[in-house]
C-alpha cells in the first residue's frame, strides 16, 4: 500500500514541534521509515533532535539524499487563526496548520516517495533522508550535526535535494540552485554624555552613527553576477534609548544585515565593515565597537546533472519549465553544499510563517510524484 502524503502531512502538523521542541514529529517518521526497511539513527546534539534514515548499503556510491526539517516557527496569536494551528484541518481544498507549507508537507512528500520507491523498485544503491528539528532556530545543531555524524560514520550522499518551499506563485515554478550569503553586524557607538545646551562639553555619538549607517546603506556592493542579483545591505535598527530631550547620550547602537552574492565572502565583507567603522572613529573621535555574525556563505550548484534531473521531473509532472534561481533567504542547503551537490525544490511558499499557514492538498500529492520521478530517473540513469 502506498503512503498517503496528505495523511502524513496532517499527522506531522499535529505534532507541536516549535523550535526547539521535537513534538513527536521525528518519532513518528522514525517509526514509519523503520517499518519500511530504513536503517534509522537519532542524531541528537545539544538537545536538538535529528533523524538519519537510510535504505540500502552504507556508503554506496549511488546514494540519493533528501534533506528537510520538521521544526516550525511559533504560532503567534492563535486566536487570529481560522483553524487550530496544530489541528491539520482540511477545508476547501486546503490543509491548514503551522508547518503545512514550511515544511512538513515537503518532508511527508519525500518520505512517502522514498518508501514507495524502495518497495516497488528496490534500487541498486541507497536512499538517504536527513531530517532536522533545528532549521528555524540557530541551526547550529541541526543539519550541521547530521553532516558531522555522517562524516564520522562513513555515510554519504552523491546528490541531495532539499524540500524547502521554492515556488513563488505556481507549483513547478522555481528550483533553487544556490543561495545568497547572510550576515549581521551590530555596532556600538560610544561618546561622552552631556547637556544638550552645552554640546561642546559632550561627545555626541549619534552624528557618527547616522553618518556611518547612511554611507553603508548608500554603498553599492556590486551589480550582480551571472546567477545572482546584486548584494544588499539594510540598516535594520538604530537605537539610543534616550528619554530626555536635553541630554546628549553617551551611547548609540545600530545593526545592519547583508545578503551577498558570490562576488563576496563573509570574511571580505567583515573586513570592509571594520575598515569603515575604523575610518569613522578616526574622523569623529567616537569609539565604535562592531560584532559580526555570518549565518552562511553564498553558494552555487552550477546548472548540470542535478538541476536537469529535478527540472525534468518537475516539467513532466507540472507541465511547467522551472526557473533556476538563487533568490530568497538562507536554508540548510548552505550546510549540505559542503558535502555534495545540492538543489532545492518544493511547494508554493508565499503562505509560510503566516497566520492561517496552509497548503493546497493536491499539491502535496504532486510534490510526492515529482520526488518519486526524481528517484526513478536518478537510479535509471
Amino acid at each position: 500500500m502506498s503512503v498517503d502524503p496528505v495523511a502524513l502531512t496532517a499527522e506531522l502538523v499535529r505534532c507541536p514541534s516549535v523550535t526547539p521542541e521535537e513534538g513527536g514529529a521525528l518519532v513518528l517518521l522514525e517509526r514509519l521509515l523503520s517499518g519500511a526497511g530504513f536503517a534509522c539513527s537519532r542524531v541528537d546534539r545539544n538537545g536538538t533532535a535529528n533523524l538519519f534514515a537510510r535504505w540500502g548499503a552504507k556508503g554506496h556510491p549511488r546514494t540519493f539524499g533528501f534533506n528537510g526539517h520538521t521544526d516550525v516557527v511559533p504560532v503567534g496569536d492563535a486566536s487570529a487563526w481560522t483553524h487550530d494551528p496544530f489541528g491539520a484541518k482540511i477545508a476547501d481544498g486546503w490543509l491548514y496548520g503551522r508547518g503545512a507549507t514550511d515544511m512538513k508537507s515537503g518532508v511527508a512528500a519525500f518520505a512517502a516517495a522514498a518508501i514507495d520507491f524502495v518497495r516497488d523498485t528496490p534500487p541498486d544503491g541507497a536512499v538517504v533522508l536527513a531530517i532536522t528539528g533545528d532549521e528555524e532556530g540557530e541551526a547550529t545543531d541541526g543539519t550541521a550535526a547530521l553532516l558531522d555524524w555522517m562524516a564520522a560514520e562513513g555515510e554519504r550522499m552523491e546528490l541531495c535535494l532539499v524540500g524547502e518551499p521554492t515556488c513563488p506563485e505556481h507549483m513547478g515554478q522555481m528550483i533553487k540552485i544556490g543561495r545568497r550569503g547572510s550576515m549581521t553586524a551590530w555596532f556600538t557607538f560610544r561618546g561622552r554624555q552631556g547637556h544638550a545646551a552645552y554640546p561642546h562639553l559632550a561627545l555626541n555619538p549619534l552624528p557618527a552613527m547616522a553618518r556611518l549607517m547612511a554611507e553603508l546603506s548608500a554603498h553599492e556592493l556590486d551589480r550582480g553576477t551571472a546567477h545572482f542579483d546584486p548584494s544588499t545591505l539594510a540598516v535594520v535598527t538604530m537605537d539610543v534609548g534616550n528619554p530626555a530631550n536635553n541630554v546628549i547620550p553617551a551611547e548609540g547602537r545600530a545593526c545592519v544585515n547583508i545578503r551577498f552574492n558570490d562576488a563576496h565572502s563573509g570574511a571580505g565583507l567583515s573586513d570592509w565593515l571594520r575598515g569603515e567603522a575604523a575610518r569613522m572613529a578616526a574622523e569623529t573621535g567616537i569609539e565604535i565597537e562592531i560584532r559580526i555574525k555570518i549565518s552562511g556563505e553564498s553558494f552555487l550548484t552550477p546548472p548540470g546533472r542535478l538541476s536537469v534531473l529535478v527540472a525534468n521531473a518537475v516539467q513532466v509532472e507540472t507541465n511547467r519549465v522551472p526557473e533556476l534561481s538563487t533568490t530568497g533567504g538562507t536554508s540548510d542547503a548552505r550546510f549540505v553544499k559542503d558535502h555534495c551537490p545540492v538543489v532545492e525544490f518544493g511547494l508554493v511558499g508565499h503562505r509560510m510563517h503566516a497566520v492561517d499557514e496552509r497548503v493546497r492538498v493536491e499539491q502535496i500529492g504532486q510534490l510526492k510524484a515529482i520526488y518519486g520521478r526524481v528517484l526513478r530517473d536518478y537510479f535509471a540513469g
